[in-house]
């Protein structure tokens, strides 16, 4: 604790926040500058932290408002001394999160992206309301507020704004609510589809004698038939329109129900006129209104089954979970119960092709795990006593008892759907352009129609020539696909991501990826096994190898670190007896210190060899040797009174087999690849002559790593960082686009936007080329849908369009945008880093 009060706490207030992408972007800001060591940011209260030594709090300030934010130094806060200022900034997070709450809602109703524009405004009208979020898509709103503030104001703030609204269920009841909903879903589509085919039936005798006359036969029905049929499809199949209409327009606002419900109440009052005033023999358009309301049923109904379609991932993960386990209780009885009703460290029995019901760890019996569905890994995992096992993945051949490590909201499967709901949930940068356009778009095409009117009045045409024309002008414009152009992408992508093992943790993250043109690897754990074994051990002339391994494995023997795990083992397979080892200490970035049998020992870099003033040249060419051999070298040394050197160990970790796939994926891509290590230059080297990488980046300490980050991003490279400790986790956080290993710490994988749930280096290739496809399907989407409205309009505008047709082409718009996000669905893992 000694040397976290040494430290300092520098406290900013931080306007123009908006979002976890805005709030992540401050803390990659901060953590980049120098003498930063670790930053929280409180999106709630606004604020940020920053912790290390030596900052500079007007730097602090100028950085995050060089990055878009309004940032001004708290002076209160500002360099204190007192304990409770210079608490670790690592416990912050928690705080935060104590200070602002996240509630999920489902809402009804919602047609176009004016509706999300709707929807959002009223939740964050609503006081306590930090950030809301609509998602067309998915048919949900992420809402950030204040405690105290209830999901039931909410939702009555939503009823308010005009649309339906319920709570949105909890992770723990994942499938069973995903269960609930995706029925629901089935039963208002058959609903939804029998209307449609309703109204097709309906309106077929309408547009029947449009189809007959070109072959010379001439059938209409009566006028006042016409008048009884298209008056059942306006106001009983069409009320919907006129509900959504309605609410919109006493809201102030417009969407495409006030639209459609305008053009066809025009084109049926018009008709209704003709008929009333002149009789049966007058020009009748009957058919217009009711074939324009059969097309765009039709078209939701098409557009509700693709949303279906996106939200399978969630649905095929959710589902996972047994709704019940076979749990062992202390008299050895095995009973089934509720898996929400299992405990941290009951003890599970599960059967030869079973599902996993939580997380756990082996303690009996040896099997195969099916993770595919969770990791993307194709083939069956061998588990033994001692490892891990997920919630979700079925059980191979064999009958084991696991010990329960996590259930409910902290298993692997409800996380992965937490993050998975989150990113599909969240809206990258490119959307707020969309949101300001959809904002004033129904506006400005009520402005056209009428404009349209007017203009052919003015010009001579008939009235029914004026109307016509500006209904086509009304039913044409097509606010949905510019609303779910982004969404739906989002939604196929990240979902199809997630059952290939790569988990985008927010949408910000999938839009930058997809500029990513250099990669940084950390090397122990990403690249290679992560498994180091004692490869050499070369002592100086005068000491016993023995001794010096004896003594090397006495001062390592309490780490976790893997290189002093695999001192110790060489020393256990050699039979030794290890000393006991007092006032160890840990050297970051360095090595080890300690006293063994009276000795003052170091272990480790040599660098730590400088410090000390150890003299290392009677081993330098034995240690250049073993460094070109790709070994990892550390110096074992004696420094009680006159420093000495006593051994050289080298280290050697397998590259994973992967990795030179994962390599040459990424170079083909024409993405630079770089390693970034703490090692020395030569085993650096050495490691990328084999894999093929472009540089190498050696001798780096852990808290150097962020530094190198932001020094490649000054050059105007778009960096994305890969690694799986605790130590990679700065650098994950400083870079454009953090990638942890799924295998490694929580740390780093908290600190990363996307996480790889299995160690194979090949997923980094995964992860680019799906965000590049994802990304390319966004603005596909929005292309269409904005060439679709600049070149509609302004044809029905000039009567180049009937209302039947604008009808037709406004509904096949937003499902054509959802069919071009549902093609995401066919991406495949291993096709590497190219659209």
């Amino acid at each position: 604790m000694g040397e976290v009060a040494a430290s300092e706490t520098v406290r900013l207030h931080v306007e123009g926040m908006t979002c976890g992408g805005c709030a992540r972007k401050v803390e990659r800001t901060l953590r980049a500058l120098p003498g930063v060591v670790d930053v929280a940011v409180d999106l709630a209260a606004k604020t940020a932290a920053a912790q290390g030594a030596g900052l500079e709090p007007d730097a602090l300030a100028a950085a995050v408002t060089e990055a878009g934010y309004r940032a001004t130094v708290a002076p209160e806060e500002l360099n204190s001394e007192e304990p409770h200022h210079s608490a670790p900034v690592a416990e912050a997070p928690a705080a935060a999160a104590s200070n602002a709450q996240t509630l999920t809602l489902e809402i009804g109703g919602m047609t176009c992206a004016s509706c999300v524009s709707r929807v959002e405004k009223a939740l964050k009208g609503v006081p306590g309301v930090v950030e809301a979020s609509v998602n067309l898509a998915a048919e949900t709103a992420r809402v950030t507020a204040q405690p105290g503030v209830s999901t039931a104001v909410l939702v009555a703030a939503v009823h308010e704004a005009g649309y339906r609204a319920a709570p949105g269920a909890v992770v723990e009841d994942a499938a069973a609510a995903e269960a609930a909903r995706q029925m629901a879903r089935e039963t208002a589509a058959r609903r939804e589809g029998w209307r449609v085919a309703l109204a097709f039936v309906l309106a077929a005798p309408l547009v029947l004698p449009m189809v007959l006359e070109p072959l010379g036969i001439h059938w209409m029905l009566n006028g006042w038939a016409q008048l009884g049929i298209a008056s059942i499809v306006q106001f009983m199949l069409g009320a919907r329109f006129y509900r959504a209409g309605w609410k919109a327009a006493r809201a102030g606002t417009g969407n495409m129900d006030l639209l459609v419900a305008i053009g066809t109440s025009a084109a049926w009052g018009l008709s209704a006129y003709h008929l009333l005033a002149v009789g049966s023999g007058a020009p009748l358009y009957f058919e217009a209104s009711a074939v324009v309301i059969a097309l765009v049923l039709l078209g939701k109904w098409l557009e509700g089954r693709a949303k279906r379609q996106a939200g399978a991932a969630i649905r095929a993960l959710a589902s996972l979970r047994p709704a019940t386990a076979r749990v062992i209780g202390p008299d050895g009885q095995v009973r089934d119960v509720p898996v929400g009703e299992v405990r941290v460290g009951t003890l599970v029995e599960v059967r030869p092709g079973e599902r996993f019901p939580v997380d756990g760890i082996i303690i009996e019996g040896a099997t195969t795990a099916d993770e595919s569905l969770l990791t993307g890994e194709s083939l069956p995992v061998e588990k033994a006593p001692g490892d891990k096992v997920a919630g979700g993945a079925i059980n191979g051949e064999g009958r084991v008892l696991v010990d329960v490590t996590a259930v409910g909201a902290e298993t692997m499967l409800s996380r992965v759907v937490r993050l998975v709901e989150e990113a599909q949930g969240a809206k990258p940068p490119v959307q707020r352009m969309v949101d300001r356009v959809s904002a004033i778009f129904v506006p400005v095409v009520l402005g056209i129609a009428l404009l349209t009117l007017l203009g052919w009045l003015l010009t001579g045409a008939s009235a029914e020539t004026a109307i016509l024309n500006a209904v086509a002008v009304l039913v044409i414009a097509c606010p949905c696909a510019l609303g779910l152009a982004t969404p739906a992408a989002v939604m196929v992508g990240t979902g199809r991501a997630a059952r290939a093992g790569v988990l985008i943790k927010d949408a910000e993250a999938l839009e930058v990826a997809h500029r990513v043109d250099t990669v940084l690897f950390d090397k122990t754990g990403t690249l290679t096994e992560g498994r180091p074994a004692l490869a050499a051990l070369v002592p100086v002339e005068g000491v016993d190898q023995a001794e010096a391994l004896r003594l090397a494995a006495g001062i390592q023997q309490g780490s976790e670190h893997p290189l002093a795990r695999a001192v110790v083992t060489a020393a256990g397979e050699q039979g030794l007896a290890l000393p006991q080892a007092q006032q160890v200490r840990a050297l970051p970035g360095r090595g080890v210190a300690g006293r063994v049998e009276g000795r003052d020992l170091r272990l480790g870099s040599q660098r730590l060899m400088a410090e000390e003033g150890v003299d290392v040249s009677p081993l330098t060419p034995d240690a250049e040797r073993l460094a070109g051999e790709g070994r990892t070298v550390s110096w074992l040394a004696e420094v009680d009174e006159q420093p000495r050197l006593l051994a050289l160990l080298a280290f050697g970790d397998a590259l994973k087999p992967s990795a030179f796939e994962a390599i040459a994926g990424l170079k083909r891509a024409g993405i630079r690849t770089v390693l970034l290590t703490g090692d020395s230059q030569a085993a650096g080297e050495a490691a990328a002559r084999k894999l093929g990488l472009d540089a190498v980046i050696a001798g780096v300490l852990p808290e150097g790593k962020a530094e190198v980050v932001a020094r490649l991003k000054a050059e105007g490279r778009t960096l994305a960082m890969v690694g799986d400790g605790i130590n990679d986790a700065p650098a994950l956080a400083a870079a454009d686009v953090g990638l942890a290993m799924g295998s490694g710490t929580d740390v780093a994988m908290e600190a990363a936007g996307i996480t790889l749930m299995r160690g194979d280096p090949r997923l980094v290739a995964d992860a680019l080329s799906i965000s590049r496809r994802t990304y390319g399907k966004i603005r596909q989407g929005l292309f269409w849908a904005f060439a679709y409205n600049v070149i509609g309009i302004p044809l029905a505008a000039v009567g180049w369009l009937s209302p039947v047709i604008a009808g037709a082409a406004m509904a096949l718009s937003s499902v054509s945008v959802m069919l071009n996000a549902l093609s995401l669905r066919r991406w495949q893992p291993g096709a590497g880093s190219g659209n």
